[in-house]
């Protein structure tokens, strides 16, 4: 059972961390009234990230000895977290600004 769960059952719980985030990212867009265009766009790239950071994750689980997975991986996940960091300050500022 030990060797099943790390070659079927491992991948697919590494990838579901950042997956998660993505659906985060789709579900603030989704319930967010009349997002604008900024945010809207910002909020789809963060979600793309770690949507491909979740395919490199799982990915690398698979073939722990191409590197080039692991740093898409880290690269993708980072440029996610840049742009729901983003979308947060966007979110915080438009009460401010008005429509971004």
């Amino acid at each position: 059972m030990e060797e099943f769960e790390e070659k079927f059952i491992k991948p697919i719980v590494n990838a579901s961390y950042p997956a998660t985030l993505a659906g985060l990212d789709l579900a603030v867009l989704q319930f967010s009234t009349s997002p604008g265009l900024m945010l809207n766009y910002t909020l789809l790239a963060g979600a793309m990230g770690f949507l491909l950071s979740a395919f490199s994750v799982f990915s690398y689980t698979i073939y722990p000895t191409r590197k080039k997975l692991w740093t898409s991986s880290a690269l993708s996940f980072i440029a996610g977290l840049f742009c729901s960091i983003l979308a947060v300050v966007l979110l915080i500022l438009k009460p401010v600004i008005g429509s971004i």
